[in-house]
């Protein structure tokens, strides 16, 4: 039996936005202007991208990193007043340079646009440290 077999299969999709507009993904329709948010586009190499991606959320306040793989990433960012929880999920395409995310309360129907903020910051930042267009 070849290691193939027996390997890890590579997550690619992310979980589907539900109705309420507490989500955003980069893997929503672009026509769903409610849920869609643009990928980031991976400048130089996707594993610098990464780890810089990496590098500049552990910086965010009250977010922890709790699961992750090479490809994967999944964090948890607590909310100031209330700690609601918000989840995030990263997926590295290295194959088309792309890094999708999904940034969705837990609780709740609106987020008053905290996940859409949170997500545009993030690239705003990696935008700087020059890794993303």
């Amino acid at each position: 039996m070849s290691s193939q077999a027996n390997a890890t299969p590579v997550a690619t999709k992310l979980a589907p936005c539900l109705n309420s507009p507490n989500c955003v993904s980069s893997q929503a329709s672009p026509l769903d202007e409610r849920h869609y948010i643009a990928p980031f586009i991976i400048k130089g190499t996707p594993e610098a991208a990464w780890l810089m991606l990496r590098t500049t959320l552990k910086k965010h306040d009250r977010t922890v990193i709790t699961h992750e793989t090479a490809t994967t990433l999944h964090a948890e960012a607590v909310s100031l007043v209330f700690s609601f929880v918000d989840d995030v999920d990263i997926i590295l395409d290295a194959d088309a340079g792309l890094i999708h995310i999904r940034s969705a309360s837990r609780v709740g129907h609106s987020d008053f646009g905290v996940n859409r903020k949170r997500i545009e910051t993030l690239r705003s930042q990696l935008q700087k440290a020059n890794v993303v267009e």
